[in-house]
């Protein structure tokens, strides 16, 4: 099978759907690899590079996209420019796409795709569960717009974020304000906090409340009993006494704080205002605003979706291509969640568009020609089968044939052995009893009791610890060398000067390797 990676025809869209680096992975998939030449130059990833891992560079659209049978773009399929039709027209009939595609926002796209009978999955629907971390591209390019956003703001700022004290006076850290605190809002935080800021953060989620005091930022929590986790792990609409005590909170910390960041956005919906005009003209003078949902209409009320200009003082960053201006990194993380969705189907050999794999199904918009989006939700179902009594009858075990007699024993048999194994260790210790001295039964009471005590000790210990708790207990039994020092006697033909050098030796050695142990044990929690 080929893959074929277009040029990106995004009017200042830098990314490419696959690198030198990752074509590679695909080869070793069973993939054909061809590029359109001049794919990845935006992205700093020349023809040669891709030659070189392998791939065959296609001189142009038509050809790449009629010779490919699976198409991975960054962008959703437009009309090309210099072709003058639209991308989806280029793409063979039953042939795969995958990109970002957004079906929400684009039904006329899902019918001229069907219209083409293709298989389309969109990297945007890819759920986002713990199994399908590696292919959730949305993190992934969010995770670069929320560290793009600080520096774009540190760039149209006019001081340091960190404070500093010179000779020339002091200088105060710059208060940034964080709302949203998903994947874009940690790394903004992350990012802000590492370059000195207060960093303060706002989420409906309670549950990310760890995550921000983890980062060293400040969680402002209002005192409201609504949580405000939706479907999905997104955000939900909150109530209107909700939103008004929120809207409060912002407005004091807007007279207040330096940079505001913002990132709420709610699937499916135009992105709420969090951010009024009163608000805008209450900040400082030379303050900055990032609203990183301007795609979606913004979260500030004054913001110019791709623009950056200036109203009142307050520099309001409205870009939309936060990630395409990290073009090399985003290009790379894409295209390896590309490749993992490759792998996750089956490879170039057993390719497949499994309708029972739950990541693949939700990623699938388009299915030879027929429109699959919105997917099912099997969570529902598989809860609403739970509830439902089972009305199957339970099965029967399956007739075997008559076997010869095992030799393993019974369990009664075992109890058996058990049972006489302790007679017998008992009837040795009575005739112990009988014949030995006072003095012998005294140590071997103390010796009976001390490996029953210690039995039990060590018994309920997690096995996590054994390997510490064993370590420090062998550096602990030098005690035995003591011992056996105290046996030693002038005579060496001795008994017990002979057990009392075994007692040393072995004591020695115990704790020789208990220190060892111990020590390489805590050299693992170093830096």
């Amino acid at each position: 099978m080929k893959v074929g990676i277009p040029k990106e025809i995004y009017p200042g869209e830098c990314r490419v759907a696959a690198t030198p680096d990752t074509a590679k992975h695909l080869q070793k998939l069973g993939f054909d690899v061809l590029i359109e030449s001049g794919a990845g130059e935006s992205a700093n990833f020349a023809n040669d590079g891709y030659t070189q891992a392998g791939c065959k560079i296609v001189p142009d659209a038509p050809t790449l996209w009629a010779e490919a049978d699976i198409v991975l773009k960054v962008r959703p399929p437009q009309i090309h420019p210099k072709l003058g039709k639209h991308e989806a027209e280029l793409l063979s009939e039953g042939n795969t796409l995958i990109s970002f595609i957004w079906p929400a926002q684009n039904p006329d796209l899902l019918n001229k795709l069907a219209a083409r009978k293709a298989t389309v999955l969109a990297m945007d629907a890819v759920p986002r569960i713990t199994r399908a971390q590696k292919l959730d591209a949305l993190s992934s390019m969010a995770n670069l717009a929320g560290y793009r956003a600080v520096i774009e703001a540190a760039n149209h700022f006019g001081r340091f974020f960190g404070g500093q004290i010179t000779a020339a006076g002091k200088i105060p850290p710059a208060k940034v304000l964080v709302i949203g605190a998903g994947v874009a809002g940690l790394a903004a935080i992350g990012t802000a906090k590492s370059l000195g800021a207060i960093v303060r953060a706002f989420d409906t989620r309670l549950v990310v409340k760890e995550q921000v005091q983890s980062l060293g930022a400040e969680f402002l929590e209002l005192d409201f009993p609504e949580e405000g986790t939706g479907e999905g792990g997104y955000a939900k609409v909150m109530s209107e006494e909700f939103i008004k005590a929120e809207m409060e909170l912002f407005a004091a910390q807007a007279k207040e704080v330096d940079i505001i960041i913002t990132t709420a956005l709610i699937p499916g919906k135009k992105a709420p205002v969090l951010i009024t005009q009163e608000m805008v003209e209450s900040m400082k003078e030379g303050s900055v605003i990032v609203d990183l949902a301007a795609e979606q209409g913004g979260n500030c009320a004054c913001t110019h979706p791709d623009e950056v200009y200036r109203y009142k003082g307050v520099t309001i960053i409205g870009l939309t291509d936060l990630p395409s201006r990290m073009a090399q990194q985003a290009s790379q993380l894409y295209a390896t969640n590309l490749y993992h969705l490759l792998e996750e189907m089956g490879g170039a050999k057993n390719f497949k568009v499994d309708l029972e794999d739950e990541v693949v199904r939700s990623a699938l918009v388009v299915h030879a020609g027929e429109i699959t989006w919105p997917p099912p939700k099997p969570e529902k179902k598989a809860q609403e089968q739970q509830k439902q009594p089972s009305s199957t009858p339970p099965i029967s075990p399956t007739p075997q044939l008559p076997i010869a007699p095992s030799p393993v024993p019974s369990v009664s048999e075992s109890k058996s052995s058990a049972d006489l194994w302790l007679f017998l260790f008992g009837l040795a210790l009575f005739g112990i009893g009988i014949t030995a001295p006072p003095s012998f039964l005294s140590h071997l009471i103390v010796f009976v009791l001390a490996c029953f005590v210690g039995w039990q000790v060590i018994w309920n210990v997690k096995p996590a610890l054994h390997t510490p708790l064993m370590s420090v207990t062998n550096a602990i039994s030098g005690i035995i060398i003591i011992g056996g020092m105290l046996q030693i006697s002038g005579e060496m033909s001795s008994s017990t000067t002979i057990l009392g050098a075994i007692a040393i030796l072995v004591g020695t050695i115990n704790i020789s390797g208990g220190f060892l142990v111990t020590q390489r044990m805590l050299r693992m929690f170093q830096k």
